[in-house]
């Protein structure tokens, strides 16, 4: 399938690890030009030197692929305007945006405090809004645009013990699925992609945490996850790479507001 977004210009969140990596690099298999954006620079320049490796020459390039990397803290205010500001200068307009960031600490509903409940927003919210805001005007003008939103299978089944992750999840696909209708007629779409046991560094520090919770080993709490997904394994960030490059697709234009899966069948309901 032909996914119509070569030459389309992406800024991938949070890129230089995880599942933001792996969006990063299923957009830039399609042609896209992709700001690879984190806190890491050095880790930026080596995945935009990978990227353009394998995609920078032939049919691809021809295209017009191209990858940046940028250092910004996207927790501030300053950050995302700069992420902003250098994607637009060297690779263009953007007409992808993936949402992403770092997930809050684990914690228990009964000792939320205060804080915690101020902290689910401020990390989980308010820097998506910050540059939905910025991006989104462009995207109407020109009358095409993909915002995608990686989430967490809480959003659907709140996960024992990330009260905060839930809680701010939450609140994030509200404010996206409002803003997924109002924008629809622009040609803009808006979803999220909730992964359910993805083989990245977070599920494992995830899995530690659950080991030294419960007195016993990483091996003995992966074993245990696994025999609660359908499909019997994690699943790789390559496929849900796959995932979020279909819908930031052309061929996708008519789906929006949606929170799809990718899980391997974890969570049971429809």
């Amino acid at each position: 399938m032909d996914l119509g977004i070569a030459g389309k210009t992406a800024l991938v969140a949070a890129s230089t690890g995880g599942l933001g990596l792996a969006v990063a690099r299923a957009l830039a298999a399609e042609g896209v030009r992709v700001a690879v954006v984190g806190r890491r620079r050095d880790r930026a320049k080596e995945i935009v030197a990978e990227l353009q490796a394998a995609y920078g020459t032939g049919s691809l390039g021809s295209s017009g692929f191209d990858a940046v990397a940028i250092e910004a803290d996207l927790g501030t205010p300053e950050g995302i305007e700069s992420a902003v500001d250098q994607t637009v200068a060297n690779l263009g307009p953007i007409d992808i945006l993936v949402l992403n960031g770092p997930g809050p600490k684990p914690a228990a509903a009964a000792t939320l405090t205060s804080e915690d409940m101020a902290a689910a927003f401020d990390l989980l919210v308010k820097p998506h809004h910050a540059l939905v805001s910025q991006v989104l005007p462009g995207m109407r003008e020109r009358r095409w645009g993909r915002i995608l939103a990686i989430g967490s299978s809480g959003v659907t089944a709140p996960l024992p013990n990330l009260a905060v992750s839930n809680t701010g999840r939450a609140a994030l696909a509200g404010y996206l699925k409002t803003l997924a209708a109002e924008v629809a007629l622009d040609e803009v779409t808006v979803n999220l992609l909730l992964p359910g046991r993805i083989a990245t560094d977070r599920v494992t520090q995830l899995d530690q945490a659950a080991a030294k919770r419960r007195g016993t080993t990483l091996e003995d709490i992966q074993l245990e996850s696994r025999k609660t997904i359908p499909a019997r394994r994690y699943g790789e960030p390559a496929e849900f790479g796959a995932a979020a490059a279909f819908l930031c697709s052309a061929p996708a234009s008519y789906i929006t507001g949606v929170a799809l899966r990718c899980d391997g069948g974890l969570i049971r309901s429809l």
